[in-house]
């Protein structure tokens, strides 16, 4: 990346007239430090269901399992993924591209408010820009060996969700919703247009569910009745989570320190869908590595059968002419 600054005439990346953007992407070459086994791509219908959080808390919760893990900030306009994890330092490069971040904990983070001069500058780039930046994210960082990349993406459909769908080899896609009818629906366009590009809906995270009361520990339902199990039957979504209202939880995003969060095994059902993925997802890999490599078998036993064939031919024909240029015996 290289900083510039917005002229009178428009910011180079974007075309925006004083946008504030100091960063405007340029070419790499591809990344050969990059061995990522599987991609689980989090997404929302609409903003504020928290999103952000809960991918942070799928991508500690599978650190903790001993998985090497890593997060791609895919909400380049609004960052939050290295708020929450207590990362603040600017990432660095090498001959073979952008070095992420670390967590307390290892977890690798890519992220736009890393690699700006400061949190607060507004990325302010149009559509094409920030899908670009994201191959980039994807392409050209050092994310040498990770089990799990997780992709925090920006609510909605949009170009960024099109672009993660179409271009990352990704296993499939957890969905955030809050408990209320308009977030459902909402869920459901995001889910269908999974279903429309083949991608694999894992789960559903039902975020804000309830909240707890400290001295009864009755539960409240502060937005009304959870939706989760309706929502997920209704689009078959194989898995469903809830997680309540905790300001523990929110206090300790708000340090930084999101991983000392214990979750009290309330995603396992989602984490073993994304871990079920993840298996049928090597599975189909692996048939696909062996009907290849029997392919290529296959080339080389007809190749050597026809050599074989066009020598022997060869020989006859050989034969056939020493037999005719042979004089006569009287």
């Amino acid at each position: 990346m290289s900083e510039q600054g917005c002229g009178s005439g428009g910011c180079s990346s974007c075309g925006v007239a004083g946008c504030g953007s100091r960063t405007a992407p340029i070419e790499m070459p591809k990344n050969a430090r990059k061995n990522v086994s599987h991609i689980v791509g989090v997404v929302s219908g609409k903003g504020g269901v928290g999103k952000s959080l809960v991918t942070s808390l799928l991508a500690s919760e599978m650190r903790k399992r001993g998985f090497k893990v890593g997060i791609l900030d895919a909400d380049i306009t609004g960052p939050s993924i290295p708020k929450t994890f207590g990362v603040s330092n600017r990432v660095s490069a090498d001959a073979d591209g952008i070095n992420p971040a670390l967590s307390n904990s290892g977890i690798k983070i890519m992220s736009i408010n890393l690699m700006l001069p400061q949190d607060d500058i507004p990325v302010a780039w149009r559509g094409p820009v920030i899908t670009g930046i994201l191959k980039q994210f994807w392409e050209e960082t050092n994310w040498e060996d990770l089990d799990y990349l997780f992709v925090d993406m920006p609510p909605g459909t949009s170009d960024v969700f099109l672009t993660v769908m179409q271009t990352f080899p990704i296993d499939g896609i957890v969905t955030v919703s809050a408990p209320q009818e308009l977030v459902a629906m909402i869920v459901g366009k995001a889910v269908n247009l999974a279903h429309d590009m083949d991608v694999s809906v894992l789960g559903l995270v039902e975020n804000m569910a309830y909240f707890k009361c400290d001295e009864c520990s009755k539960e409240h339902y502060i937005f009304g009745e959870p939706q989760g199990r309706f929502v997920a039957k209704r689009y078959q979504i194989p898995a469903y989570a809830t997680l309540p209202l905790d300001p523990a939880f929110a206090h300790l995003c708000d340090m930084g320190k999101v991983e000392e969060y214990d979750v009290d095994h309330k995603l396992d059902t989602i984490i073993e869908q994304i871990e079920l993925a993840a298996k049928q997802a090597d599975e189909k890999k692996a048939a696909e590595k062996a009907a290849s490599a029997n392919a290529d078998a296959a080339g080389a036993a007809d190749e050597k059968a026809a050599d074989t064939a066009n020598a022997a031919a060869s020989t006859n024909a050989g034969a056939d002419a020493a037999q005719g240029s042979a004089p006569e015996q009287h």
